[in-house]
């Protein structure tokens, strides 16, 4: 298997090396030259299996240049009993016959980031090892809240890795705050920005295409790579949960063999979403993949207009601000996909998004789009009363992403009479939102802090992760806030 630039299809490059570079040097995002496509005996073998298991067969069909024993080595580390609270690293829940809430947050930061980023430091310090990198590797992570812990708490002294976040300092909430700026680990550093994560996610990029600063880091023998979902390493072991839940509810009996079931995702990014859509082009019986989103609706608005892309938008701060975000890099990939591989046409749209906030691809790609994809959005208020009517009718503790996302599905129901069986992607703890959980079930909470956790345990009876409530022993350790224009300033900080 081999990997191209999105940009540039000419560039080719091994699983590794794409792993190791995390993105293109052309600012391009590294794709599979094919999809693998899973056998009917393939199929029959992960039914018998666990996630580790079946993680490790699904990334083997991906990394090639990896062994199949070093993949199941990497996957028993990653989701090892201790670190996702038992066997069963991705419980499924279901609230009805025909739909069930994937649980991807029962990690060390109660959030979906934790599937990938507790795989990724494996697969990254393993390519480099294989490509014959000698620098240490420094990766920058622009996180919208989840992502950037999710990532310090994979990295934390990892040898030969220096890891720095930047998030938005008044677009994440308090126990997102709470969980990076108290991060233990000697090579890692937290910096808040004065923006959005746009901002922050466009400087990262930047930070990444420029040869003057790569050159300043090779003199230090350091190197960049990133921990977002530009890297296909971050990338690649979400699919695994999605073949895993289908062949999860197949076992229970939930679905019948071949049935086919939609998927719901909350998403800003569109990675966690384009998972999906790989998962199932490899085979896995999917059907609507409905992408949810929140005020910042530019996901939904480029569905529903076939193909136009528009930035140019007030920009929301909300309840599930993991979705604020107004630049979702991995549709870029889904371009490239839908298109053929047309690597000309890619170019072409991202640099029109670069220059005028805005492309349109509605002629070319409009009917593949409405193929796989259904969108939908919901605004904060109608997330909260969808948290409190899922928790008083179904007894389920939603978060606000997970909220949204359940809105979205019973709408693209509602509109289409689509009754398939559908799988929501439930995408971090309610507890990571103490403040409008508590609200939505009329009971606001005050108090700042791990506070919260006792208090929201209080109204709703649900008892808070232990990752979240042993916070309140740990001390913050970074407090600098920066301009996004002095973002490249910050690299002094692991030089």
């Amino acid at each position: 298997m081999e990997y191209v630039s999105t940009r540039n299809k000419e560039l080719r490059v091994s699983a590794a090396e794409a792993i190791a570079m995390g993105i293109a040097p052309d600012g391009g995002l590294f794709c599979p030259t094919a999809f693998p496509r899973l056998t009917h005996a393939e199929f029959a073998a992960l039914m018998g299996m666990d996630y580790k298991q079946r993680a490790a067969m699904i990334l083997g069909k991906f990394l090639t240049d990896f062994t199949a024993e070093e993949l199941k080595s990497f996957t028993e580390q990653a989701y090892a009993d201790e670190k996702f609270g038992g066997r069963d690293t991705v419980p499924i829940v279901s609230l009805a016959d025909d739909v069930h809430m994937l649980e991807l947050w029962h990690g060390p930061t109660c959030a979906f980031k934790d599937m990938a980023l507790q795989m990724l430091p494996h697969l990254l310090t393993a390519s480099l090892q294989k490509t014959g990198e000698r620098r240490t590797c420094c990766i920058l992570v622009a996180t919208s809240g989840d992502t950037g812990k999710a990532a310090l708490e994979g990295f934390a002294d990892v040898p030969k890795t220096k890891i720095m976040v930047y998030y938005p300092v008044d677009g994440v909430s308090p126990m997102q705050k709470l969980q990076m700026v108290t991060q233990q680990g000697e090579n890692v550093e937290v910096v808040a920005i004065r923006g959005n994560f746009d901002d922050a996610q466009s400087a990262v990029k930047r930070i990444f295409t420029d040869q003057e600063t790569a050159k300043r880091l090779d003199a230090h023998g350091l190197m960049f790579s990133s921990a977002n979902s530009i890297n296909w390493g971050r990338l690649a072991p979400q699919i695994a949960y999605y073949v895993s839940a289908y062949c999860d509810l197949l076992g229970a009996g939930k679905i019948a063999h071949g049935q086919t079931v939609n998927v719901c995702v909350p998403t800003g990014n569109f990675g966690n979403i384009l998972a999906a859509y790989i998962a199932k082009q490899m085979g896995v019986p999917l059907g609507k993949l409905i992408c949810a989103s929140n005020e910042n609706h530019v996901l939904t608005d480029f569905f529903a207009q076939d193909g136009v892309y528009d930035r140019n938008r007030s920009f929301h701060t909300t309840d599930s601000p993991s979705m604020d975000i107004l630049i979702s890099s991995n549709l870029e990939r889904l371009l490239f996909f839908l298109s053929g591989q047309d690597d000309a046409l890619v170019r072409q749209q991202m640099d029109a998004l670069a220059q005028d906030g805005r492309y349109d691809v509605s002629g070319a790609l409009g009917a593949r789009l409405r193929a796989d994809f259904a969108a939908g959005w919901c605004d904060d208020a109608q997330t909260a009363r969808t948290i409190r009517r899922v928790f008083e009718e179904q007894k389920y503790l939603c978060d606000p992403h997970t909220a949204v996302a359940m809105h979205v599905m019973e709408a693209y129901r509602a509109e289409t009479g689509d009754s398939a069986p559908v799988i929501v992607a439930s995408t971090a703890s309610p507890f990571k939102f103490c403040k409008p959980v508590a609200a939505a079930l009329g009971h606001p909470i005050e108090t700042d802090g791990t506070e919260q956790l006792a208090a929201l345990e209080a109204v709703s009876g649900c008892k808070a992760p232990a990752p979240l409530a042993a916070l309140g022993a740990k001390t913050p350790r970074f407090d600098r806030v920066v301009d996004k224009a002095d973002i490249l300033s910050t690299l002094d900080l692991i030089l």
